[in-house]
């Protein structure tokens, strides 16, 4: 045999065996990509799960111009303070000097269009409830609208909240948004506000 043709056939076939090395079978491509990526896959959350992840401070205000109101301004004084959302549909709220304000139900629209609540007494009563127009829900920003008047939509104020990590007062310092009873929570401490724009 030739030796030029040797190493012809020699060459020719470590290429071909090199491309099949190099070339996998299609489930063998997929199989390890989907073995890597799964631990690392983020999961959406729900707009409930959203506002449920974190307690949440009132950090500014809006009018309907967008001019800055100060927290202190008696049209949007009475929603300033800190919130948290429980995952099993209860909330707390606390004015910022940590006094109680209410507790109550809570719940988010589906869609996140929408966000209401039940203030309750320290028996159980409802004392008010608010549906609100949620203007934006993420992992850091929350803010809601409320209508003095509710005959007139062009009036309004945004409430906007910002994530935080202050620790719920009354829980004993067990993280922020720690579980704690509503007793002692009583609602009438903290000159609650029924919007009666956002009446439900």
């Amino acid at each position: 045999m030739n030796i030029s043709l040797s190493r012809r056939l020699i060459a020719a076939s470590t290429i071909a065996l090199a491309a099949v090395a190099i070339v996998p079978t299609t489930a063998a491509a997929e199989a390890p990509t989907a073995a890597v990526s799964a631990p690392f896959a983020k999961k959406v959350l729900t707009p409930s799960e959203t506002l449920a992840s974190t307690p949440w401070k009132t950090t500014s205000a809006r009018d309907a111009q967008g001019h800055r109101v100060a927290l202190d301004d008696p049209a949007v004084s009475n929603f300033v303070g800190w919130a948290y959302f429980k995952a099993d549909g209860t909330f707390t709220m606390y004015n910022l000097d940590d006094s109680p304000k209410m507790h109550g139900d809570w719940s988010v629209a589906a869609d996140g269009s929408s966000r209401w609540i039940a203030a309750k007494d320290a028996n159980g009563a409802v004392l008010f409830q608010r549906v609100v127009p949620i203007v934006q829900l993420d992992k850091n920003v929350f803010t809601y609208r409320v209508f003095p008047n509710a005959a007139d939509q062009s009036v309004y104020y945004d409430i906007v909240h910002t994530k935080t990590n202050h620790v719920e007062p009354g829980t004993g310092g067990r993280g922020p948004g720690a579980h704690g009873g509503h007793g002692g929570h009583g609602a009438g401490n903290g000159g609650h506000h029924f919007n009666n724009g956002n009446a439900h």
